[in-house]
């Protein structure tokens, strides 16, 4: 169930916190097929010029999606559009935060048109993940 906000330019959105952690890495691998060695062999990801493994990008999307959807519940989920950039790999033992806010609401049409902000850093504050997401919401619609 989404978390009731207002949509107002600036809001601040739900943020995700998670622990990157090579089980879920692996998991993911196994749910996608993806079993490159970047992200599931540590011998051979330490010898590599990351030095270790990393987390797939789209479980890392996964959690932006979660974070959207978390907002804007099934309307993310049946229209969202996402726009990002990759700026550094999620490392196993990272913690990440997905973090966002709105940037403009634009009404039409009975819609309100969303564009937010989104981004995703490690424990240092480094960017991860930088980019956008724009939803279309009803402008009665409850969405707490």
């Amino acid at each position: 169930m989404p978390t009731s906000f207002e949509l107002k330019e600036g809001q601040s959105l739900p943020t995700v916190e998670k622990n990157i952690v090579q089980d879920n890495i692996n998991l993911y691998a196994k749910a996608s097929g993806d079993f490159n060695p970047i992200h599931v062999d540590a011998d051979y990801a330490r010898k590599t010029p990351l030095g270790g493994t990393v987390a797939h990008g789209m479980l890392i999307l996964a959690y932006i999606s979660q974070m959207m959807t978390d907002a804007f519940g099934h309307n993310w989920l049946s229209g969202g559009r996402l726009n990002v950039r990759f700026r550094a790999p999620a490392r196993s033992g990272d913690v990440i935060t997905i973090s966002g806010s709105i940037r403009r609401v634009e009404k039409e049409d009975g819609y309100h048109m969303i564009d937010c902000d989104v981004l995703c850093h490690n424990q240092n504050d480094e960017p991860v993940i930088t980019g956008d997401a724009k939803v279309k919401v009803k402008a009665n619609e409850n969405r707490g």
